[in-house]
């Protein structure tokens, strides 16, 4: 998105990994209550590395080696963060939190500006089934009322090797089959190449 030009800032989802479309439609219909709150954390043993508003971070001026994060889950909602928690040596992650939750706070307060005062919005999923798109359409009619929206369901296929449509038939939702590679630029291209960010 940031290489068509479509990222103007962060949103609370970003950089973070959620399996289940499930948890993220309960998610909003809760409308983010109790994310990432710390009695809710749990430290995973799989680890990334640490970006500041997607760019990554480096040990040192020598640009060699980049700063690795924690996978930090969200128990309540399945939801982990995989860039939001550096490793410092001799440190433990939860002394990053309170930066981060602040952070975190901020960026879901813009969610609900953005998507109140939107005329519209667009929404990118990556892989959902049926029933979970029809959810999550219906949650977010709700929430936004008369404004407009489209949620894009992109299913990863194997061997598959341009995009091509699936017929679902549900309102406001644009399901496709996409190719089994999430860097597979050319496929990003064809899907972002005609949206465009307005200032309503």
């Amino acid at each position: 998105m940031k290489r068509w030009n479509l990222r103007k800032f962060s949103m609370p989802l970003d950089w973070m990994v959620s399996i289940s479309l499930t948890d993220v439609n309960r998610l909003l219909q809760n409308k983010f209550q109790n994310f990432m709150e710390f009695d809710n954390l749990s430290v995973q043993e799989d680890t990334h590395y640490f970006l500041d508003e997607g760019l990554p971070i480096f040990v040192d001026r020598t640009e060699t080696a980049v700063v690795k994060s924690y996978f930090i889950k969200d128990t309540l909602y399945n939801i982990t963060s995989v860039h939001d928690f550096p490793i410092i040596e001799g440190t433990n992650w939860t002394m990053t939190y309170p930066s981060y939750k602040a952070k975190l706070d901020l960026r879901i307060k813009r969610f609900w500006d953005r998507l109140t005062n939107s005329k519209n919005t667009l929404f990118i999923r990556w892989s959902a089934d049926y029933e979970q798109a029809v959810e999550l359409q219906s949650i977010l009619s709700h929430l936004l009322n008369k404004n407009n929206f489209t949620v894009i369901i992109l299913n990863p296929v194997h061997e598959l090797i341009s995009v091509r449509e699936a017929n679902w038939n549900i309102k406001n939702v644009c399901a496709l089959e996409f190719p089994n590679n999430m860097d597979d630029y050319e496929s990003w291209d064809y899907i972002l190449k005609d949206i465009v960010v307005t200032n309503d």
